[in-house]
């Protein structure tokens, strides 16, 4: 009997190796043949493939030169997250979404994305979107300490990032009549966001659709926690030359732009809660649970200001 258990363990043990290297040398054979393909557009390296027995496989170690400019930026690690390390193995189902093929669970993660401040890409990329989204008056105070087309390289050495470190971890579950997106993204001493989206419909009939796709939200909320940023934008107006008031007021004229953005005008319900996060709450909290789903391509048809209600958006501070 004894002989026998071992003899299984030692089957156990080589089979699980074997299928280890196995997979390993299939995803070193697909990364090799990525580096070849992006190689007219960036130099990549990579230290090596890693995989868990709970069904984690990541690419450690990336540096990424793109071609045209001298600075490089890094990955920690990236990779994705199945149920088990089975589901590993058949990752050519998941890919392909036969049926049965896609997971109750599967994530993408990516850790310590590492962006120096100064980095020549990033400076051209900054000038870029301004120039596309046609912005002329992104270096006044106002709104180049506050970020409200988003932190230029200035700004964010300005308000004490040398280096911005990113992580991010996105879960799609799959149930039927419904599934869900669940995303944790973090900007290391800047701040942490929490997102979770229950969309109405079945994930693999609906991703079939291809283009024709139109996604219904069932309900949302996302929570956004301040790990240091808000103090630093107080600070570095202050620097600039505003006042405490002329900050609050910069920070909330940031916040309504962003929402007139994305097709919503907010109202108290929604203002008055993010003005308590920035004037010294830790966390500020939305969601959206409306009547019935609503398809992301109808909010269009609708005035921004009657979006909050069709979302039936509601916000607190904590």
């Amino acid at each position: 009997m004894r002989n026998i258990l071992v003899l299984i363990v030692l089957v156990g043990v080589v089979g699980y190796f074997g299928s280890k290297m196995y997979l390993h040398g299939e995803v070193s054979d697909g990364m090799d043949m990525a580096v070849t393909m992006m190689s007219p557009y960036a130099a990549i390296e990579y230290d090596g493939v890693s995989s868990t027995l709970s069904g984690e496989l990541t690419v450690e170690g990336i540096r990424v030169q793109v071609r045209g400019f001298s600075d490089s930026f890094y990955i920690d690690r990236i990779g994705i997250d199945t149920p088990s390390f089975l589901s590993l193995l058949e990752l050519g189902d998941v890919v392909s979404m036969q049926d049965g093929g896609f997971p109750e669970t599967f994530g993408v993660l990516m850790e310590g994305l590492r962006i120096p401040s100064s980095a020549d890409y990033f400076e051209s990329l900054s000038n870029a979107m301004l120039e596309d989204e046609g912005v002329t008056d992104a270096d006044e105070p106002a709104h180049k300490c506050t970020g409200k087309y988003g932190f230029s390289p200035d700004a964010l050495i300005g308000l004490g990032y040398n280096e911005q470190v990113i992580s991010m971890a996105m879960t799609f579950n799959n149930q039927r009549g419904k599934y869900s997106m669940d995303m944790n993204m973090s900007i290391q001493d800047m701040w942490d966001m929490q997102a979770d989206v229950v969309f109405a419909g079945d994930m693999l009939s609906e991703f079939s659709k291809g283009t024709a796709y139109r996604p219904k939200l069932s309900s949302m909320e996302m929570s956004m926690t301040d790990r240091s940023l808000n103090g630093r934008v107080t600070e570095y107006c202050g620097q600039l030359g505003l006042s405490q008031a002329e900050t609050i007021k910069a920070q909330m004229d940031s916040f309504i732009y962003f929402g007139t953005e994305n097709g919503i005008e907010f109202g108290d319900a929604i203002l008055e809660p993010y003005r308590e996060f920035i004037d010294g709450k830790s966390t500020f909290v939305m969601t959206s649970r409306p009547y019935q789903p609503v398809a992301f391509s109808q909010i269009d048809l609708y005035k921004p200001s009657d979006v909050p209600a069709l979302l039936n958006l509601e916000a607190s501070a904590l």
